[in-house]
């Protein structure tokens, strides 16, 4: 993973994503998923340009089922977008960069 993609889990996910004083953009993927991999040039780009604005994370489903329950998650990749602790934009699915872009861009 790039230097400003944060590996989100379970243990540290309240401190990076819930009480992070910047919007953050969380990438749910799996390690088998075709799509995830697609996305996941585009997540750590962004990660880069938006770094210090916006916080990027990546969090395996697999590894940390009880979060990606907990949110709904049926479908990956799936992108969310959480300020203030709370979700405030979702996206399902592969996605352009400038839709992703223009996402982040609302939200700071």
């Amino acid at each position: 993973m790039a230097g400003n993609v944060i590996t989100l889990t379970e243990s540290n996910w309240h401190a990076e994503v819930i009480n992070s004083d910047k919007p953050v953009l969380v990438d749910f993927w799996a390690p088998w998923c075709g799509p995830c991999r697609i996305i996941a040039p585009i997540i750590e780009e962004l990660a880069d340009e938006f770094a210090g604005k916006v916080k990027v994370g990546k969090l395996n489903t697999d590894e940390n089922p009880n979060i990606a329950m907990q949110y709904g998650i049926r479908a990956i990749p799936t992108l969310m977008l959480f300020k203030n602790g709370e979700v405030v934009d979702t996206r399902i699915g592969v996605q352009p960069k400038e839709a992703i872009k223009q996402m982040l861009l609302s939200h700071i």
